[in-house]
């Protein structure tokens, strides 16, 4: 991400970031390297964020992403969730993102979680059925 957006625009999470006991991390392997990856980090009771989703560029437009996303959705539902946010880039390298997560219903949100008004980042949120 550091690669795409300008520094003060780059929320993803370092090693050290994901370790956080909020945090929980599941990966896509495929011949015993990484491919995929998503996280689910607990912003208060019912309300949590997705972080670090991310495909490999030599494995996008597989359906990784969309695998991951439902296993996200499917995990904050398990665990009563009833929130999920999230925020991604506004630039054009995001666009497939932006588009993931439009399919499966996550609308425009204002910022969240400590978040602020940043013409590079689009916050997005989804109502989970109860």
């Amino acid at each position: 991400m550091r690669a795409t957006s300008p520094p003060e625009s780059v929320h993803a999470l370092d090693l050290d970031g994901l370790r956080d006991p909020a945090i929980t991390v599941w990966t896509v392997v495929e011949d015993g390297a990484v491919v995929g990856c998503g996280a689910l980090k607990v912003l208060e009771p019912g309300h949590a964020e997705i972080k670090s989703m991310r495909t490999a560029a030599s494995h996008q437009g597989r359906g990784i992403g969309t695998a991951v996303l439902r296993h996200l959705l499917a995990e904050a539902r398990a665990r009563g969730l009833h929130r999920l946010s999230l925020e991604t880039g506004t630039q054009e390298f995001f666009a497939p993102a932006r588009a993931l997560y439009a399919r499966h219903g996550f609308v425009p949100c204002p910022p969240f979680a400590g978040y602020t008004d940043d013409p590079n980042s689009a916050y997005l949120t989804l109502e989970l059925a109860r």
